[in-house]
């Protein structure tokens, strides 16, 4: 039997919208601060305090279905959760249940084969997240709650099971991530908690008789990095197969469970038997009217929509004659692809101008640990620079040394240059030079001649040492080769 078990995943993605208040009050929605100083009546559930929905939230889950390629509800309504948790102060959670904003759209990723794939949305929908617990590690087994996050606005992302790898899932949460970012409506950050990711997963096992049976489903929960994730999916499959062939356990609809992933040694943990739809007992939220969606406020957000990276990627490399990866590289970070652009309008030489951006500058912001944002040096002075190298007037080598000093001083790249006297030898200097390196290496001359290729490296090499690395290496390659044919 040549068919092997295989996976069937679906993700679940929450993702913590940036916007000024709460989703259902006044509350400031920011990380952080001093515990349960950023909450009120209607936050922490208090008797006759009624929600209000708040608009952005909606706008932000209209663009982001559009982003997907959703279809936007025209009626959409909320609908309370109802579970027990000690940062739950309401006892529910508001949430949409069958009437969720947005469904059916997509996401695309490109496989290690080059070929393309698209996994299916089944739903985005808007919920309030709960509280946070805070594990005491004094042996006490105490715990506090901060009741801060309680009514933050979440957008829930739910995928169809058509992830068939950890891989996949890795490149489908990239790709989610750095589309949301580029609505700049979430900043992502799994270390804060406002992108978190549950992974379903179950296995195909193939039978004797050509038929296949699905082990039970599993929902691995604290995951919180995309490394993580694929971890976790690893050693989900490896022990669903052995428990499978240990058990002939199948999945009968009803034998869902939960299982945690303990990081630091490197397995899930049971957790719980999954609750279903029926244990949250769903109502709608009779305190919040059903909500119709107008054209007007989806045409609003249509306007707003950003190019997104792939097809900027794809418009990067036709407009600007850059290679995929360097595409790739760019549009990963909006903030420094619209740097390179912005670059771009006072140069032409835009492959030079994509080195230094992705060298040299980026060297500086990984080094620095900031974002292009904070960088000292405006793109016009940075393409002075760029002008400077593509023109040759000046070296690469010698291109480095005017960036450190733009950088220490704040002066632009010609100022240097003509204060440090940062250019090439003269045609007569470096005719010099050269003819000095041929009298000295005969014997590299030979080898040249001989048809072998690193004797003019050295006598390059040579050149360079002897200007202190301010000959024009085009014209300096052209002339020895010219002196040596000469001879």
């Amino acid at each position: 039997m040549d068919k092997k078990p295989y996976p069937i995943i679906g993700l679940e993605v929450h993702i913590q919208l940036k916007t000024k208040t709460k989703a259902f009050c006044r509350c400031e929605n920011k990380y952080g601060g001093i515990p349960n100083t950023r909450v009120c009546s209607r936050c922490l559930g208090m008797p006759g305090a009624l929600p209000v929905v708040n608009k952005q939230v909606v706008d932000d889950a209209i663009l982001a279905g559009l982003a997907f390629g959703c279809n936007i509800s025209k009626i959409t309504k909320f609908d309370r959760k109802n579970y027990m948790y000690p940062d739950l102060p309401k006892g529910y959670q508001i949430s949409q249940y069958d009437k969720p904003i947005c469904e059916e759209g997509f996401i695309e990723i490109k496989l290690d084969d080059g070929t393309k794939k698209k996994i299916g949305i089944i739903r985005i929908h808007i919920e309030e997240d709960a509280g946070k617990l805070i594990h005491l590690e004094d042996g006490t087994g105490n715990s506090y709650v901060d009741f801060n996050r309680c009514g933050t606005p979440l957008l829930e992302i739910v995928s169809k099971p058509d992830i068939a790898s950890s891989d996949e899932a890795v490149k489908y949460l990239d790709n989610l991530k750095e589309i949301f970012q580029y609505l700049e409506i979430s900043d992502c950050n799994m270390e804060e908690g406002s992108l978190r990711c549950d992974a379903n997963i179950s296995m195909m096992i193939p039978l004797e008789d050509g038929t296949e049976v699905n082990t039970p489903i599993v929902e691995v929960k604290n995951m919180n990095s995309f490394k993580n994730v694929k971890k976790a999916l690893d050693y989900e499959e490896k022990r669903q197969i052995e428990e499978y062939y240990s058990t002939k356990a199948v999945n009968n609809g009803k034998n869902k469970v939960t299982r945690g992933w303990d990081d630091s040694k490197e397995v899930t943990v049971f957790q719980r038997t999954k609750e279903g739809e029926s244990d949250y007992r769903y109502f709608p939220e009779p305190d919040l009217p059903h909500l119709e969606i107008t054209n007007e406020m989806i045409g609003q957000q249509k306007v707003k929509l950003p190019e997104l990276p792939e097809p900027k990627r794809v418009r990067l490399i036709k407009q600007y004659d850059i290679t995929e990866y360097d595409a790739i590289t760019l549009t990963s970070d909006k903030g420094l692809v619209n740097y390179f652009e912005e670059l771009c309008k006072h140069t032409k030489f835009y492959k030079k101008a994509c080195n230094v951006v992705l060298t040299d500058i980026c060297a500086i912001l990984n080094s620095k640990e900031i974002s292009i944002k904070d960088f000292s040096i405006n793109p016009a002075n940075i393409a002075e620079l760029v002008e400077l190298l593509g023109s040759e007037k000046i070296s690469s080598w010698m291109g480095k040394e005017v960036f450190e000093k733009m950088l220490k001083t704040g002066k632009k790249a010609s100022e240097i240059v003509a204060e440090s006297n940062i250019s090439f030898t003269s045609d007569d200097e470096l005719t010099t030079i050269i003819d000095k390196v041929l009298s000295e290496n005969q014997k590299s001359i030979d080898d040249y001649k001989n048809g072998k290729d690193n004797a003019l490296k050295f006598l390059m090499g040579q050149v360079m040492k002897l200007s202190k690395g301010k000959a024009n290496p085009v014209k300096a390659t052209e002339l020895i080769i010219a002196r040596i044919g000469a001879d």
